[in-house]
């Protein structure tokens, strides 16, 4: 059983470990420069956090279907700082860390957001959240 488990994970066959995290990790920023809120990042909040992040509904009084509403926050204010995605509420509510009840989306409402999603997000943040 062992042999057949690295098999798997020599040969990529395993597809989830490949595109969620395991809940607790964070995954490094995207290697890639450029990245804009408009172009890269607001396609994949508005995928998996417009329903409830957006301008019908804003759970916890957070907005991310713009940049300004995403800049502002929540309720409980900022939810990233420019540079700093290591420490953003954001990254760590969609790459799952911390309490579950802070996780993103739900458990039971939606399904976690790619490593390569997590990363770009992060990228974007880090490279000044233009």
């Amino acid at each position: 059983m062992l042999a057949v488990g690295i098999l798997l994970l020599n040969t990529g066959c395993s597809e989830q470990a490949e595109s969620e995290p395991p809940p607790g990790t964070i995954p490094a920023p995207a290697q890639r420069d450029g990245i804009t809120f408009a172009a890269n990042i607001k396609p994949i909040l508005n995928a998996a956090c417009v329903e409830c992040h957006g301008e019908k509904k804003q759970k916890a009084g957070l907005r991310l279907d713009s940049h300004e509403a995403a800049l502002k926050g929540s309720d409980e204010g900022a939810i990233f700082e420019a540079g700093k995605s290591a420490d953003s509420r954001l990254i760590h509510s969609i790459a799952r860390v911390g309490e579950e009840d802070h996780w993103m989306p739900p458990i039971d409402n939606g399904k976690p957001l790619t490593l390569d999603q997590i990363a770009l997000i992060r990228a974007w943040i880090d490279q000044g959240a233009n």
